[in-house]
């Protein structure tokens, strides 16, 4: 079957954003955009080597906690397949929910305060340059109430303030405010962009229907298939007073990393770990179409 509008034209726009290799208080701000200057995303992370441990996999204290993502080294790229079709999207297109630093056994902590916090995340994008990622966002990261920038927000506080290779002494003397932000969400972009879902889903003949039902397993078997590791899968109830999770809802594709978020390479992780298996799912799933609406719509996990 022939890629989906997503899948032709990711190449050319990945080219925008950094390439993913596979195998204080709450509050801080940066200044405003009247004093913006650019910052390409990874260029002020630090030098790591290429020879390094891989997360939740190593046997001693790492030497450089900046070039070793702990303690939440299961890495989890979470999209979510949307009801309603979204304000500039399309019929095809599963939508970015956030990247999580996962605990080596599955589970997780949050609001860590490894790095800071910030309420401006649309602000310090713009203030270094990044108009070409915030219309991506605005694309692809959709918040279901409010302004999309709650979503965002929400998600470097809660989960990227756990990822410790973002810490601003990991950057040096030269670290600016913010710039771990325009970090994570290039970083979490640029992942989402090689993770086609509904691509991998339509060449196994799994494809949006009312009525019809896929066997989960076969939902699994094609995910895995493409991202070459363990991918959770979250479902909601059907209907109206249904306690039944048959309908599909989100995917969680499962990394582990060498070396730091900012620059390491994601190897696709071959095991959840003992609380990693979040999946709900009955065993026989159904992946509706989306309906048409002119209001943006998402989904957060707020």
């Amino acid at each position: 079957m022939s890629p989906s509008i997503k899948s032709l034209l990711s190449y050319a726009s990945s080219l925008l954003l950094p390439q993913i290799p596979i195998s204080n208080p709450p509050g801080n701000d940066v200044p405003s955009s009247s004093s913006s200057s650019y910052y390409a995303p990874l260029s002020g992370a630090p030098a790591c080597p290429i020879d390094g441990p891989m997360s939740c996999h190593n046997s001693t204290a790492p030497s450089d906690s900046c070039c070793f993502v702990y303690p939440g080294g299961r890495m989890l790229l979470t999209q979510f397949w949307d009801t309603h079709t979204t304000h500039g999207g399309g019929e095809e297109d599963w939508t970015l929910h956030g990247l999580w630093p996962d605990l080596c056994d599955g589970t997780y902590d949050q609001f860590c305060h490894m790095t800071p916090s910030y309420r401006n995340v649309t602000e310090i994008l713009q203030n270094y340059g990044q108009e070409e990622l915030l219309g991506f966002m605005n694309r692809y990261w959709l918040a279901n109430y409010g302004p999309n920038s709650r979503l965002w927000e929400h998600e470097f506080n809660k989960h990227g303030t756990c990822i410790n290779t973002l810490a601003p002494s990991c950057y040096g003397e030269g670290h600016k405010p913010g710039q771990e932000v325009v970090d994570y969400f290039a970083r979490a972009a640029a992942l989402f962009k090689m993770l086609d879902t509904f691509y991998a889903l339509e060449k196994a003949g799994i494809t949006p229907h009312g009525r019809k039902h896929y066997p989960l397993a076969d939902v699994q078997k094609a995910l895995e298939g493409y991202s070459g590791g363990k991918v959770v899968l979250r479902c909601i109830p059907g209907g109206r007073g249904s306690h039944h999770n048959d309908v599909l809802h989100e995917a969680w594709y499962v990394y582990f990393v060498k070396g730091s978020l900012q620059t390491g390479q994601f190897v696709p992780a071959q095991n959840l770990g003992k609380e990693g298996d979040a999946g709900n799912c009955a065993p026989w799933v159904r992946y509706l179409p989306k309906r048409s609406r002119s209001t943006t719509m998402g989904e957060e996990d707020l």
